[in-house]
Formats: structure tokens, sequence, C-alpha cells
């Protein structure tokens, strides 16, 4: 992906791939060297790696089912490079992929440039880093009010 044109669509509703498990549509908040960073209604940031996305759709006419303002305040990792991240992740509980045989839950322990170990119950998993398509670290639900919103709070504040 050509990163003049992902700098170009920061804070853009975009919709990254055309559908399946990787497909998600939120608001392009951040552009790395190898990695954009969304915000999705449901899923909070999700960190794409851009060599993996196969596409990219903007709605020209911007009515999109996108109904959530991001407060102010709001923060999430920012890294250079996809790598780093995963650093900032490390004894986080992260979900590695969106979804199919892939997808993957568990807690950060060890990031290096071949690879990430997740610990996941009884499990040491260690996963190629070329195969890590994307990642989030949290689950936002802004449309429940109550005890998630303020966990949801607590957590965008570290």
């Amino acid at each position: 992906m050509d990163i003049k044109m992902l700098h170009s669509l920061v804070d853009n509703i975009i919709k990254i791939d055309r559908g399946g498990p990787e497909s998600r549509e939120g608001r392009l908040i951040a552009v790395g060297v190898d990695y954009i960073a969304l915000l999705t209604e449901n899923e909070g940031v999700v960190y794409y790696r851009t060599h993996h996305i196969k596409s990219l759709t903007s709605n020209t006419k911007n009515d999109s089912q996108f109904d959530f303002q991001v407060p102010e305040d709001f923060r999430f990792i920012q890294a250079e490079d996809f790598k780093g991240v995963l650093e900032s992740l490390k004894y986080h509980w992260v979900q590695i992929n969106r979804g199919g045989p892939e997808k993957l839950e568990g807690i950060v322990d060890q990031v290096n440039d071949n690879f990430v170990t997740i610990i996941a119950k009884e499990e040491v998993i260690r996963i190629s880093m070329f195969h890590i398509r994307n990642v989030s670290y949290e689950v936002k639900d802004r449309k429940n009010k109550g005890s998630n919103e303020k966990k949801t709070e607590d957590n965008t504040k570290s």
C-alpha cells in the first residue's frame, strides 16, 4: 500500500477488504511504516499489517453506519512499525487475526523479528510474525452504558 495514499485517508471512514473474517469498517486513526490503526465501533482499535490488506474502500457520500464519536482524550498505541505495536502490547490480552482457523486470543509474552509468543490458557503459542494479519487489544462497546463504560475509559488512559 502506498503510504502517502494511506495518510490521505486518516480520519476517514474506510472498509478494509471487501468481505470475509478480516474485513472491518471504521475510522482510520493512524498510519505507520507497515501498519494502519482502525478504530472500529465494536472491537476498539484494530492494527492491520498493510501487506495483508487486499483493498480499501471509502464511501464518497460518507453515509456510514459508523455512529459514534471519538472522545477528545482517546489514547491508543502508536509505534513506528507493527513490531513496535506488538512490543507495546506485551503482557496485554490481545486477539490476533479476526477470524477463521488462525484466530488466536491470549497474552503477548515475547516479540522478536520472527515470531510472537502468546500465552493462552495452558498453551505457549509461537506465531510467525509474517502470518499476523491484524491485532486488537480490547473490546469496546459504545452502545452499552454502565460498568463496561467505566472499564473502557480506564483502559484507554493507559
